[in-house]
């Protein structure tokens, strides 16, 4: 599912009359994270085994988080972004359905991760890089 530029939300928002019309408009309101991993699953058409698998979590858990019977720390979420190859805007927009912090470009730590998705590493490559920087690793 494409969406629309923030510029034009913006757009649309300022033009409306109240807040309230233009959310009802566009269908806004809090995605929860099981949601969000959903419409991964289906637009990337990954299956949650193995990608539960590939994250390295306990099934068990991993299931949790998929259904919204669980929280996930932030590590987690990453995990996930990395077992499902999310593009940077994707894994942040996983991580604030989570109610975590974004990736910030000017924190170390962050910027390593940042600079992993974007050329596509996987979780271990990235946790290498990680260490090799002396920064906490994700798992």
């Amino acid at each position: 599912m494409e969406e629309p530029l923030t510029d034009e939300l913006l757009d649309e928002l300022l033009s409306a009359p109240d807040p309230q019309t233009f959310a009802n408009a566009r269908n806004i309101g809090v995605r929860s994270m099981s949601d969000y991993l959903q419409q991964l699953l289906d637009e990337k058409s990954l299956v949650r085994a193995e990608v539960i698998r590939r994250a390295g979590l306990n099934e068990t858990f991993g299931y949790q988080i998929f259904m919204g019977q669980r929280g996930a720390s932030r590590n987690k979420v990453l995990q996930l972004a990395f077992a499902m190859k999310l593009t940077l805007k994707e894994a942040d927009r996983l991580l604030q359905a989570a109610g975590v912090n974004e990736l910030y470009c000017k924190n170390r730590r962050d910027a390593i991760i940042i600079f992993c998705l974007d050329r596509g590493y996987d979780l271990q490559k990235t946790d290498e890089e990680l260490y090799r920087f002396g920064e906490d690793t994700i798992c």
